[in-house]
């Protein structure tokens, strides 16, 4: 296996996958090996199918676990292996559609204002005002911040894409109080070393703890704060397709998700099927 490992990583370095997504794929080959107790290169379909019925049936992986190990099964059998099977006959699963959990404007304050270290309560803010993922916020450079076109570059964002965001003035004042208490040089939000940014678990805990103590008990997490700028923007009339290029989604339908959780679409659309209705009775005679 060492051998097909270090070509695994290869295969996937010069196609300029994540460190991240290298891991996860190295990973679940492994992980696949040691299920038979065998070379993956002398397994095949039939293997291949009794896996994935054993990630469904015994060991309950959600979807979005059972997607990843089908992509580097397919990445594998399909680039590494150059397998002579129909490696596209590996299934996805279908996965369910769940709506977003989305904090109110009030809710987002309360929850900043009970994060009391201050480097915590900046990232925070930042994956909250400019719609950032975790990894990208961590990652987040002084350099980044562009003041004088009230930007946000996020670098290597998720299918390794540059972008902008917004810089609102609300933040950039706040990204300046607090590079005056804390001076970073390099990383914006370095950890305790500050040659290395800080660790996502650092934000995750704070996370944790400010909902506690503002007593908010919707199943928020880290990624809510950019499900709710998104949310927020659509409600305050920021067009779907703008929303997209800040948020970084490749589809604008990953974005239109966001049309069933916003207040004032769902306010549209409830009259629109109400208008619907009411011309269907005039239509009708004989339903008025």
């Amino acid at each position: 296996m060492n051998a097909l490992r270090t070509r695994l990583v290869e295969d996937l370095r010069i196609r300029n996958y994540s460190p991240r997504t290298i891991r996860a794929y190295v990973s679940w080959i492994e992980r696949f090996a040691k299920h038979f107790n065998r070379s993956p290169d002398q397994l095949g379909p039939t293997e291949i199918r009794a896996f994935q019925e054993f990630l469904v049936d015994t060991h309950k992986a959600s979807w979005s676990t059972f997607n990843q190990a089908a992509a580097a099964l397919r990445f594998f059998y399909t680039t590494t292996l150059q397998a002579s099977f129909p490696v596209e006959q590996i299934p996805y699963g279908r996965r369910p559609t769940k709506l977003p959990v989305v904090l109110s404007p009030r809710e987002v304050a309360a929850l900043l204002d009970a994060v009391v270290n201050r480097k915590h309560r900046t990232a925070l803010m930042t994956i909250y005002a400019a719609g950032l993922r975790l990894d990208e916020a961590i990652h987040l450079r002084v350099e980044d911040i562009d003041s004088e076109r009230n930007v946000l570059r996020v670098r290597r964002g998720k299918g390794q894409k540059d972008r902008y965001t917004l810089l609102t003035p609300s933040l950039l004042i706040a990204l300046r109080e607090y590079w005056r208490a804390v001076r970073p040089k390099d990383w914006l939000f370095p950890g305790k070393n500050p040659d290395q940014p800080m660790h996502p678990t650092c934000l995750q805990h704070a996370m944790s703890k400010a909902l506690l103590k503002a007593r908010i008990g919707k199943p928020a997490s880290i990624h809510t704060l950019r499900h709710s700028f998104a949310t927020h923007l659509l409600e305050n009339g920021t067009d779907l397709r703008t929303i997209q290029t800040v948020l970084g989604h490749s589809s604008l339908s990953t974005t239109a998700i966001y049309l069933h959780v916003a207040a004032g679409a769902l306010e549209v659309r409830a009259r629109s099927e109400k208008a619907d209705l009411l011309r269907g009775i005039v239509r009708d005679p004989a339903k008025s």
